[in-house]
């Protein structure tokens, strides 16, 4: 199986080649002629010259005189071509070659040349009608008295093609030496993008192979930038670990659950059944062994019950789109009113101090309100009859404090640091429910801690308090302000 990354980077890298080729073969066109046409250019400045020069040096001499034959023959070692003149007719009468006897004296310029050169110039690959023995760039200019302008003769400069291409050869060389590096260089860059590119996707990939074998607790390495798709996708990615653990984490803590509270009064239903069924329970006391299995048989749905309602409220309370701007401090009234006919009944002094100006909380209303109903009910439940029962609420440091305060029966110091704990009951059954499992302590724990707020007890000398915090709303809205 190939590899995004091989995907990748062959795709990135025919794609950068085929770039590179067109971009190449335009450059070495372009560039060859434009060599060429600079070189014709020298060529025909050069042909001006020495036309212009044939010129003065006709004034006192003739044009097949020595004089002129030294003039063309140093500008022909300067500039590598080879010159010639020839009279008004065609006919060569002076060349820069420095032999005794030239072999292009006396040759014949093809008449059609001389037509083109009576028109301005002559421009134009050819042997000349074979002065040369091969073809060679040839251009020509006429050669004009400076007196009257009458016509004097031709000047012809021509060069070898391989003079020409000299300069490009050179130019080319270098040419491919460049687009090498810069092609390699290329290359490099897109496999190492590639190879980033697709990193993370190996780490989901084997990530999502842990998933399948259980282990969610793998996350992906987030990138520098988070904001691009790839960032997001890993973000995306790491949340639904995230879920997938908190969901995972559940069902083993609801099995733990299970398993840990099923286990005796199981064992006991079934062993009061065997003892009715096999006779070793006497048919006179079967009714009193009946009454304990039925009653083991409701503590048993009130525990599936309990441990129902603490997953959904742990669920819930995780959910930060519930959470919500509400005044705190008509919440504590409205849930106190619901314990006054209790209150009464045991005689409590009920003290709410409260602010008089609303308290704008941000949290699960929801979730807040069975926090404070738990904690009152367990206050009510546990306080002295006669007693005060002392409900709190002020703000310091940018929270919201709410202080839930009994005088009565207190929470031994060995069972303070577990009083939160999991189906934790003190001995002397601080718990919220005298019946129930020792879930509500740990549900109010839960919640409190799933608003990333902090809640503490304190017991001792006849007063037991719990105190919990909340985000308030103000300081939440100059928060996400500054971010």
């Amino acid at each position: 199986m190939k590899s995004i990354f091989i995907k990748n980077f062959a795709t990135t890298a025919l794609l950068l080649a085929f770039s590179f080729l067109l971009l190449a073969v335009s450059f070495v066109g372009i560039g060859r002629t434009y060599l060429i046409e600079d070189y014709r250019r020298g060529m025909m400045s050069a042909a001006g010259e020495v036309a212009h020069t044939a010129s003065a040096v006709a004034r006192g001499n003739s044009l097949s005189d020595w004089t002129m034959s030294m003039v063309i023959s140093s500008i022909s070692g300067s500039t590598g071509n080879h010159i010639f003149i020839t009279d008004e007719e065609g006919t060569i009468i002076t060349c820069s070659e420095k032999r005794p006897h030239c072999e292009h004296i006396g040759k014949q310029v093809p008449s059609d040349t001389i037509r083109q050169m009576e028109l301005g110039s002559f421009d134009q690959l050819t042997t000349l009608d074979g002065i040369y023995p091969e073809k060679r760039y040839v251009v020509g200019k006429p050669i004009s008295a400076e007196t009257d302008g009458t016509l004097l003769g031709y000047c012809f400069i021509s060069s070898e093609i391989s003079h020409m291409l000299g300069a490009w050869t050179s130019y080319l060389s270098w040419a491919i030496v460049a687009f090498s590096i810069v092609s390699l260089i290329a290359m490099l860059m897109v496999m190492v993008y590639s190879k980033r590119m697709a990193r993370p996707l190996d780490e989901i990939a084997s990530a999502s192979r842990k998933f399948a074998r259980g282990d969610f607790s793998v996350r992906v390495k987030q990138t520098a930038d988070t904001t691009d798709e790839m960032g997001a996708l890993i973000d995306s990615f790491n949340k639904m670990a995230d879920s997938l653990e908190q969901a995972e984490n559940r069902r083993s803590e609801f099995i733990a659950n299970i398993s840990h509270e099923l286990r005796t009064p199981m064992t006991t239903i079934a062993g009061f059944a065997d003892g009715i069924l096999d006779g070793t329970i006497p048919p006179e006391q079967e009714r009193k062994y009946l009454i304990s299995i039925r009653d083991e048989t409701r503590r048993l749905s009130r525990l599936v019950r309990d441990m129902l309602d603490v997953s959904r409220a742990k669920a819930k309370a995780a959910d930060a789109s519930r959470r919500s701007v509400f005044d705190l401090t008509e919440l504590i009234l409205q849930t106190m009113l619901s314990f006054e006919s209790r209150a009464t009944k045991k005689n409590l002094d009920v003290d709410p101090q409260l602010p008089d100006s609303h308290l704008m909380v941000i949290a699960d209303k929801d979730a807040i309100t069975q926090v404070i109903y738990n904690l009152l009910d367990n206050a009510i439940k546990f306080a002295s009859p006669g007693s005060c029962l002392i409900v709190r609420l002020y703000k310091d440091m940018g929270k919201a404090y709410v202080s839930v305060k009994d005088f009565g029966e207190t929470i031994p110091p060995d069972d303070l640091p577990y009083i939160f704990d999991r189906f934790h009951k003190s001995d002397r059954s601080r718990s919220l429910d005298k019946e129930g499992v020792g879930l509500g302590l740990y549900l109010v724990k839960t919640i409190i801690n799933a608003h990333d707020e902090d809640i503490a007890v304190r017991s001792e000398d006849g007063m037991t308090e719990f105190v919990f915090t909340l985000t308030l709303a103000e300081n939440s809205k100059q928060g996400r302000e500054k971010t």
